[in-house]
């Protein structure tokens, strides 16, 4: 574990990325852009529509992955990290799009020498030009992966549920004083966590979060 100029182990504490710092899904935005640029990628989604409809079913995952793999089909590791940058530029300008307040208590947290972490579900490269754009460095993200193959970009590592915990064993990090996230998907980071906290939950949800737990929950609203 990290030390401190003193020589004590820093806190270690967690940010789920999207519904935290960001308001919205922020692949699913970047990949709705791609398609409403890039028409025909929707013509061939139709042309296959029997088929992702025939395995929908069976797995919703497969169907998502398909859709991906649509949207970034032809796209070599460059041009893609070129069209993130140019879709953070223009989301981080969107008016309310990410949460003030949450930066700000990432900042106080590094303010206090705390090590930050951002563990999401979100890809890596499009997570670091957000971030980027909003002016937060010095942080560690831990994200999903891409892979380049013949035929483009492929989903590689999908960072989300127990693979947030096993992606930070990875990295060296099995403790972790506190965690921020959005979903009941964050279960597993959540239940490690010393503190947990909810951020713009439903009472619904937060009830559900602390029967899992089988403790409560420190809850947050922020703008």
């Amino acid at each position: 574990m990290e030390q401190g100029a003193m020589g004590t182990a820093r806190r270690v504490v967690l940010f789920d990325f999207d519904g935290v710092l960001i308001r919205g899904d922020t692949f699913a935005m970047f990949m709705r852009d791609r398609y409403a640029h890039v028409r025909w990628r929707k013509g061939l989604v139709l042309l296959l529509s029997p088929w992702l409809l025939l395995i929908l079913p069976f797995s919703r995952r497969r169907v998502l992955r398909s859709i991906v793999h649509i949207g970034l089909f032809g796209l070599n590791e460059a041009r893609y990290r070129a069209l993130a940058q140019a879709f953070a530029v223009a989301l981080t300008r969107q008016p309310g799009r990410f949460s003030r307040e949450g930066l700000g208590v990432l900042r106080r947290h590094q303010a206090k020498g705390e090590r930050i972490v951002i563990v999401t579900g979100c890809e890596e490269s499009l997570v670091r030009c957000v971030l980027a754009e909003l002016g937060v460095a010095n942080v560690e993200i831990l994200a999903s992966r891409l892979r380049a193959s013949r035929f483009g970009m492929r989903s590689d590592w999908h960072n989300v549920g127990r693979r947030k915990v096993e992606l930070l064993a990875r990295h060296g990090i099995e403790a972790w004083q506190l965690a921020y996230s959005d979903s009941s998907q964050d279960l597993p980071m959540l239940a490690l966590a010393a503190e947990a906290v909810l951020v713009n939950a439903t009472p619904k949800l937060c009830k559900r979060v602390e029967k899992a737990l089988g403790r409560s929950v420190t809850r947050a609203e922020w703008r």
